[in-house]
């Protein structure tokens, strides 16, 4: 009788890139499901989940088959007017059929498919043991694994992420045999490598994560995640502070620790006054250490190290930490002294020897066409043109400052700073700043006013000249984020409130270019933000009928686009909606065959039918309601749900191709009519 047992597969090695770490496990636990499935093994996988740390991926499953059910087969044989001669006696393909099969042609069953009656050769056998197959399975698994440079070691032929050193593979608590990349499997793993440098004896494979977490060895991801967190949230408290703990830096911190141990490190008070950003920039990207904030949410002269060791001598361990930091910390005191004797101003100077791009000049001709786009914006929404002039002018002068040339995630923070320690005002260094928001996907657009016309400036130039200079992504190629840039100006047009005219806008930008003798086309970039726009409304749930109804319009406002897409999501809740949008396509097929000019104006006294009557007055009160309630969308196509009964009477009771032609054209210049007003918000045929 088959029984379930449990599963342990574990891979030890070298320790294993940080960033592709989960990836990896994950991928092997899948390939083990996947394999068990296609096996038709029966599992239970419960809670299992990938099993990691940096030196092993591990596989544990409670509950597998230990073999597979009784396996069935079918194999088709020759239709019966090639498999039987004339007598009824087999062929050659017959015979030949059934000897392959290894029966006599007698044992062999029919059936009929379309094509006609055919021999067929049916047959069952036990399915194989799960240990058996097990060797196969974890191989395949580690077929299948994304890893982009497999490594070779010795002078083996084979290749992995990392060289493997050991092999557990339990089924139960009975070990199987296989071998690969040079491991033997065995029930022998291998604990922490300073705290327990000793193989492990994993007895049975449930006790797998409890065994090594008496190795110091946290097997379990979320674990040792939660104790990063909790180790660091204490150590911060002890200094009286709050560890920053962003989501990225704790899960690298992860994956390069198998026992986690929060050390409380300390750097020099004067190294506050570089701009906090630098300071946390190089202590979360180059070093892996938690930044300590105080109650005000400022950076205080703390920070956390997670060491992957209890030590007994935790003094040393935090002097080794506090030496690694602060040569970076001076060094970017340095960068951020010697800029700011230079000045903000002073910087700007070279970039007209800095080229933007071959076909568009240097980043000064950039500014200065940005400055002109912020000014337009500007008095547009209500913002000072001079202030926003400013702002561009100076926004790019940072990516000449020794600060940013070694930190390059700081263009436009450190240009805020660079601006107040000018004496700038405070709004024009906050914009230098918030231009380049949103930074990533899920970032905030930019808060100011003045942020948002540089941003929305910045991002119209980027946009129309890429596209001039033939730089208009394809595929996974675009050099200068475009796509992003993209969906930027739309996020920021859109969630300011902005009322602008884009598509004017997108002109004026291909204006700015004429001195390079480059244009893009306004309406390809119209349509290329759209695209991006698709994926933004997508995101929020927006079903892609509703975007395409109102794509359909081309509103040039990105302001009036979305308020249309909140419109229809509205009135597609309508229990009128459906039929209105059917009805709307219905209109649109005829007046599409109608042959000749269909007229304008409705001639009322050619209105002869109730029905015909009733929707002509319906339809010019509704005319007005509409046109009252201008851009309030939700209103109007309310309002313009109210015409479902009287275009329902309508087509059930009078025949639009009338015998009389001069009937015939005034019925369908009222379907005309109709057809305007209905599709005027948003294209109502979409949702059909």
């Amino acid at each position: 009788m088959s029984q379930q047992l449990p599963l342990l597969i574990e891979l030890g090695t070298d320790e294993l890139p940080v960033k592709a770490l989960p990836g990896l496990a994950q991928a092997f636990f899948n390939g083990v499901v996947s394999s068990l499935e296609a096996r038709g093994i029966a599992f239970d996988r419960g809670d299992a989940k990938a099993l990691y740390t940096p030196r092993r991926l591990a596989v544990l499953l409670p509950a597998v088959a230990d073999e597979q059910p009784e396996q069935a087969s079918e194999v088709l044989g020759p239709y019966l007017n090639i498999a039987l001669d004339a007598n009824g006696k087999p062929t050659k393909a017959l015979e030949g059929f059934a000897a392959k099969a290894g029966v006599e042609w007698t044992q062999l069953e029919r059936t009929t498919d379309n094509k006609g009656e055919r021999f067929v050769h049916r047959s069952r056998r036990v399915g194989a043991r799960t240990a058996d197959l097990l060797p196969d399975i974890v191989r395949e698994a580690i077929a299948a694994m994304p890893i982009p440079k497999p490594m070779r070691w010795g002078d083996h032929d084979y290749a992995f992420a990392r060289p493997v050193h050991w092999l557990v593979l339990l089924f139960g608590s009975d070990v199987v045999d296989c071998a690969l990349m040079g491991a033997k499997s065995g029930r022998m793993s291998r604990g922490h490598r300073f705290m327990h440098d000793k193989p492990v004896w994993i007895h049975a494979s449930m006790d797998y994560v409890a065994v090594l977490r008496d190795a110091h060895v946290l097997v379990d991801a979320d674990e040792r995640r939660a104790r990063v967190r909790s180790e660091a949230q204490q150590a911060a408290k002890t200094v009286n502070g709050h560890a920053r703990i962003s989501d990225d830096l704790l899960e690298e911190v992860n994956g390069l620790v198998e026992w986690p141990v929060a050390v409380a490190c300390k750097f020099e008070r004067d190294f506050l006054a570089v701009p906090h950003e630098a300071l946390i920039s190089t202590m979360e990207t180059n070093q892996k250490f938690f930044a300590v904030l105080d109650d005000a949410q400022q950076l205080s002269e703390h920070f956390i190290g997670i060491a992957n060791i209890d030590s007994k001598n935790v003094a040393e361990v935090r002097k080794g930490y506090e030496r690694v930091i602060r040569p970076r910390f001076a060094d970017a005191k340095f960068f951020f002294d010697e800029d700011l004797k230079q000045g903000l101003p002073a910087m700007g100077d070279g970039l007209k020897n800095v080229t933007y791009q071959a076909k568009l000049g240097s980043v000064a001709d950039k500014v200065q066409r940005v400055a002109a786009l912020a000014e337009t914006i500007a008095k547009e929404v209500g913002a000072d043109p001079v202030q926003a002039r400013r702002v561009a002018e100076l926004s790019k002068n940072d990516l000449q400052s020794r600060m940013v040339n070694e930190f390059p995630e700081l263009q436009g923070i450190a240009g805020r700073h660079y601006a107040v320690a000018a004496g700038e005002p405070g709004e024009i260094a906050l914009a230098i700043d918030e231009a380049w928001q949103p930074r990533f996907a899920g970032d905030d657009i930019a808060l100011s006013p003045l942020g948002k016309v540089l941003a929305i400036a910045e991002r119209l130039d980027t946009l129309a000249g890429g596209f001039a200079a033939g730089l208009k992504p394809t595929g996974n190629k675009d050099p200068f984020a475009l796509r992003r840039n993209a969906l930027g100006l739309a996020r920021t047009i859109i969630e300011s409130g902005f009322d602008l005219d884009l598509v004017q806008l997108l002109a004026s930008a291909n204006a700015g270019l004429a001195a390079k003798s480059v244009q893009a086309d306004a309406h390809d970039l119209y349509d290329f933000i759209l695209d991006r726009l698709k994926g933004y409304y997508g995101d929020k749930g927006v079903p892609a009928t509703h975007f395409n109804a109102v794509a359909g319009m081309r509103p040039h406002s990105l302001y009036d686009f979305d308020r249309r897409i909140d419109a229809i999501g509205e009135f597609a809740q309508l229990p009128e909606a459906e039929a209105l949008a059917a009805a709307n396509k219905r209109i649109r097929n005829i007046l599409r065959k109608a042959e000749g000019e269909i007229p304008v104006e409705i001639d009322h006294t050619l209105l002869v039918e109730p029905a015909e009557l009733e929707l002509g007055e319906a339809l010019a009160a509704t005319e007005a309601d509409v046109h009252a309630s201008r851009h309030d969308y939700v209103a109007a196509l309310t309002r313009l749900a109210s015409l479902r009964p009287h275009v329902d009477r309508f087509f059930d009771q009078v025949m639009v191709n009338a015998d009389d032609p001069a009937i015939r054209r005034n019925r369908l210049a009222l379907l005309g009519r109709l057809d305007r007003l209905l599709g005027g918000i948003v294209q109502l045929e979409a949702l059909a």
